[in-house]
């Protein structure tokens, strides 16, 4: 088995190359990282110096890989599998990118930056740059459901890339920024992620994690359950 993926179990942006490699069944070994320890920290600077998860690793070519969206089209490129995480199309594969930067920057961002926050010191804490974070997932939550008005996944009719970065940054900011009401295209968005099989057993993985979650309270009973 020639892939090693660098993750911690909680990471939304693990989560993401996580469900991009379980859609495709691609075998890897998954090599769990803790960046307080120095000696888990260190196997990933080895890697990549930058210390940020995942990085991929692939013995068989000689390659590390790092940054989300580089690593999910390394793997269409080089171990591809029935579900394309990018269309050929290149109009549609810009669609999919360009969902694909939306996801992780104005919905895991901003997400990240609330729940961060949580666990600063009292007098460390930032409620300016939260309540922006909060106005920053209005915002995106309602271009999403006026986005989903008239499409399965988040780029049309096909579940790809944008969609492994919509399903971790969605959960994790349902939880600490709940939809509006009014907002049935995106909540039904999210139980379809939800039911999709390799969201589920990402989740699943996850779950035991869950405790260490700083929103860990405002989490819905199901959540800590099952996976939908």
């Amino acid at each position: 088995m020639s892939l090693t993926l660098y993750i911690h179990p909680l990471a939304s942006f693990c989560h993401k190359v996580l469900i991009a490699l379980y859609e495709n069944e691609v075998p890897f070994t998954a090599m769990t990282i803790d960046l307080a320890d120095p000696g888990s920290a260190s196997v990933l600077l080895e890697k990549w110096p930058v210390g940020k998860i995942p990085v991929l690793h692939d013995s068989a070519r000689e390659r590390t890989v790092a940054e989300t969206s580089i690593i999910v089209e390394y793997l269409q490129q080089h171990y591809p599998g029935p579900v394309a995480m990018l269309p050929q199309d290149a109009d549609a594969a810009l669609d999919v990118r360009l969902w694909d930067r939306f996801f992780d920057l104005y919905v895991s961002v901003p997400m990240q930056k609330i729940v961060l926050d949580r666990i600063r010191p009292e007098d460390g804490r930032d409620p300016i740059g939260v309540a922006e974070a909060r106005r920053s997932l209005d915002t995106a939550y309602a271009m999403i459901d006026a986005q989903l008005a008239r499409r399965l996944w988040a780029a049309g009719d096909d579940f790809t890339m944008a969609d492994c970065a919509a399903a971790p940054g969605l959960f994790f900011a349902s939880i600490v920024h709940p939809f509006a009401a009014g907002q049935p295209n995106l909540a039904g968005y999210l139980e379809r992620l939800l039911a999709r099989p390799s969201i589920r057993r990402t989740l699943d993985e996850a779950r035991p994690y869950f405790a260490m979650f700083p929103y860990r309270d405002a989490m819905p009973e199901r959540f800590l359950n099952d996976a939908a």
